[in-house]
């Protein structure tokens, strides 16, 4: 009798243990990500995540790539989604967590609580000293330009990136490129650019601050640098249309497919796969190494800790981009851009490098000179790539719904009026005919989404409900689109000359979008001559040291025109990659 209670006692308890085992589950859960929603599929096994499946996003794929790998094995592994997000791609990391998040409630299951750790991974194998012809400082455009050319001239180089993902701002770029007598132009009947009269308008958008000799070299090696990106990087224009940034008089810049510095870092990653140039990220260069003889021979970094000497033959090429996303750097050069702006830029461009050519002997030039891009997200400070459609013929409109400014001005002008109006903001407006011309709506549908989801933008079948969400007076509202749509064409704009027209807005769909201007790009930087060599306060070289793209500061004077950091990046990283190799012969 005993026994076989015993027996029974130890069938019931497995039947009891069996009936509080969890069956696996597999339960959608969806976040918001940058570009709208991010949707996984989470499997759970007895509470604990076993797998995680990403069914639908629209992120950008080179920043979100360790946000679907790394993060999402760090939450299995910990069964949490309490973690950091992936340096560079917030609200992608973000998105991705609260998706996961919102699986684990749907399906009952509590997550653990972990610590809040960065993601990184280990670099055992990395030597902790190595030996180059040439070290490239910074992957985005104008890095991995002079690592490839460096590669091509005959050189053994590396490619040293901070941040975990590469691209900085070269990635969250719209990307156009600026290049008198391109192949778009006769196209559209453009038969009178030339790199002079580029250099001309690039002279005086900066107030004629910037160094001419060097921007002659960026105008005048402008449309050979696209031909490059084009032929030999692979990289993909629209080839019937052109961008036309305020202080431009001619229409010239070339649009990647896409619309964004996605389609450049995709293709420039791939060509420096296939010449097999090493890209090492998470890697910070801390400090240059000068010889004896004060020549710049090296670059020491660090990662996880761990401290990296890359010895450089014929020298090193700073590419790290400007100091845009660091406040307290900014505010320190000008004041006047202060905690009201937040900023486009990528969380990379922080400006340490500056500081560490500084040391080496480089001199910095206009520093104070500080961009803000007028049409952007008042809550991440990201550039609304949709409100670009100001460029086809939406307005600018204020809380009064007046038009202040015309809206292809240049980009300091533009942001100077919008903090002069009430609250410092602007509504950006168009409407389904602007819609159907506009390559850059058509480019960035994902936006309508995401903004949405913000509450900053509406989509609204009439201007009555276009003024109920914006809180414009209605009478006002109708008065400025009446007004609108009575100066229609090139040449009509009685009231701030619109440069390309505007167009009819009497009939809607409306669509409409908060904006404020963001800090966007820094002018100023490391004084260079047109050879991209790094110049000392007496106006003489450094030995072993170039310099290319934002980290410079004698381009762009006071203001940098658009379509021109492109133009910029890649004509001086082609000659700085091709000078440093050449010294290491």
């Amino acid at each position: 009798m005993k026994r076989s209670m015993t027996l029974v006692a130890g069938l019931l308890a497995g039947v009891f243990a069996f009936s509080a085992y969890a069956a696996p589950q597999t339960v959608e859960g969806t976040g918001v990500g940058k570009h709208g929603d991010v949707t996984v599929a989470v499997t759970f096994d007895n509470n604990k995540i076993t797998d995680i499946k990403v069914v639908r996003e629209q992120e950008n794929k080179v920043l979100a790539a360790k946000v679907f790998t790394d993060l999402k094995d760090a939450v299995i592994a910990t069964n949490s989604a309490d973690l950091d997000a992936i340096s560079g791609a917030t609200f992608s990391s973000k998105g991705f967590l609260d998706a996961v998040k919102d699986a684990a409630k749907k399906a009952g299951v509590t997550l653990s609580k972990a610590d809040k750790k960065a993601i990184k991974k280990a670099a055992a194998d990395l030597p902790k000293v190595s030996s180059y012809d040439v070290v490239v400082i910074g992957a985005g455009g104008a890095g991995f330009s002079a690592a490839i050319e460096a590669k091509n001239a005959g050189a053994n180089v590396v490619l040293l990136e901070k941040m975990p993902a590469v691209g900085g701002n070269s990635l969250i770029s719209g990307a156009e490129m600026n290049a008198a007598r391109n192949w778009v132009q006769p196209k559209l009947g453009i038969t009178d650019d030339s790199p002079e009269l580029h250099a001309e308008d690039t002279y005086k958008g900066g107030d004629k601050k910037g160094d001419m000799n060097v921007i002659r070299v960026m105008t005048n090696n402008a449309l050979d640098a696209a031909k490059w990106c084009r032929d030999y990087i692979g990289v993909r224009f629209i080839d019937d249309n052109l961008f036309w940034f305020g202080g431009h008089s001619r229409k010239r810049a070339l649009i990647p497919v896409g619309h964004t510095g996605t389609e450049f870092i995709t293709k420039f990653q791939t060509k420096a796969d296939e010449l097999g140039i090493p890209v090492i990220t998470n890697m910070k260069a801390e400090e240059l190494i000068k010889d004896k003889n004060g020549r710049v021979v090296g670059v020491k970094a660090s990662m996880q800790g761990s401290t990296y000497t890359f010895n450089a033959k014929g020298g090193v090429v700073l590419a790290t981009g400007g100091f845009g996303a660091n406040p307290e750097m900014v505010k320190k050069y000008n004041p006047s851009i202060d905690e009201r702006f937040k900023t486009t830029d990528a969380p990379g461009t922080t400006g340490e490098a500056l500081y560490m050519a500084e040391r080496a002997g480089a001199q910095l030039v206009n520093m104070q000179y500080i961009q803000t891009y007028p049409i952007c997200d008042p809550i991440s400070g990201v550039i609304e790539l949709i409100a670009d459609s100001r460029f086809d013929g939406a307005i600018m409109l204020n809380q009064e719904g007046k038009r202040f400014v015309e809206e292809m001005d240049r980009r300091d002008v533009l942001s100077q009026a919008i903090l002069k109006q009430t609250g410092g903001y602007c509504w950006v407006l168009w409407n389904d005919k602007i819609g159907a011309i506009s390559k850059t709506i058509e480019a960035h549908p994902t936006e309508y989404e995401a903004f949405t989801k913000q509450g900053i933008m509406a989509t609204c079948d009439d201007l009555k409900c276009i003024a109920d969400f914006t809180k414009i007076p209605y009478d006002s509202l109708t008065a400025t689109v009446k007004r609108v749509s009575s100066m229609t064409g090139k040449g009509n704009d009685k009231d701030f000359h619109h440069r390309s027209g505007l167009v009819d807005m009497s009939q809607g769909k409306y669509y409409v979008i908060k904006a404020v201007p963001s800090v966007h790009h820094t002018m100023g930087g490391v004084r260079i001559n047109g050879k991209a060599q790094a110049l000392d306060k007496n106006g003489n070289p450094i030995p072993g040291l170039w310099a290319a793209g934002e980290v410079t500061g004698v381009t762009h004077g006071t203001n940098r025109l658009g379509g021109n950091a492109y133009t910029d990046i890649i004509v001086f990283g082609r000659i700085a990659g091709k000078g440093a190799a050449e010294a290491a012969k």
